[in-house]
């Protein structure tokens, strides 16, 4: 089953691609956003990639049961492989800040998460709100559940949060760059559904870094 083409393009400089068929990527619109870390404490959006490569990865809402098992395989990468790369992982969501802790408590992840609640970010870049399918949709090797099962723990963990809400706009897709250091951009994927997403060793790949077995026991694959 083959999910449709998601947009990514791989960027070598700083200058934008000028090709009416691959638009330009507007870093300079958003590098002085700011993004917030579980204490509502926020940093610009250019301060996770002035100094060092990042691995940016923008999810839909937290109550996605795609995006949690996406995120749960992001936390499986070891920390001693980025330091070693020099290369930071970031996670950004868009909901309020207050849902960071449970949302990473859920997951397992413990590197760098930050929220962009009024989406500054994804809609500055152009990011997909809504979903586009072309023909069937393959699962991702990053979700083990089903869509039905996957959305009914979607529905009890809005059920039975403090808050009921949606911990994100529902319709808003995501995406991933590869940035840095500076404002140059590697490479630029927007997701077009939320099985669209690219998959983690690709993206290691493309940053210089090696590939990971996301086994149960995840370990760095030897290449």
């Amino acid at each position: 089953m083959a999910t449709s083409s998601p947009i990514t393009q791989q960027i070598c400089s700083s200058v934008p691609p000028t090709s009416s068929s691959t638009p330009a990527i507007p870093i300079s619109e958003v590098e002085d956003c700011l993004i917030y870390d579980q204490h509502g404490v926020g940093i610009t959006f250019k301060s996770l990639y002035q100094n060092h490569k990042a691995v940016v990865i923008f999810v839909r809402n937290f109550l996605c049961y795609t995006c949690q098992e996406y995120v749960e395989d992001l936390s499986k990468i070891p920390q001693e492989m980025l330091l070693d790369a020099n290369v930071r992982l970031v996670v950004i969501g868009q909901s309020s800040y207050s849902h960071l802790k449970a949302f990473c408590s859920l997951t397992g992840y413990q590197h760098e998460i930050y929220v962009d609640p009024e989406r500054q970010i994804y809609k500055k870049l152009g990011m997909t709100r809504g979903e586009i399918y072309e023909g069937k949709v393959s699962q991702s090797p990053h979700v083990k559940s089903s869509m039905l099962v996957g959305s009914i723990k979607s529905m009890w963990r809005a059920m039975t949060s403090p808050a009921f809400d949606f911990q994100g706009d529902p319709q808003q897709q995501g995406g991933a760059l590869i940035i840095g250091p500076g404002p140059n951009i590697h490479v630029a994927h927007f997701d077009m559904n939320r099985f669209n997403h690219m998959p983690i060793n690709g993206l290691l790949q493309l940053a210089g870094m090696q590939a990971v077995d996301f086994n149960r026991h995840a370990k760095i694959i030897d290449i």
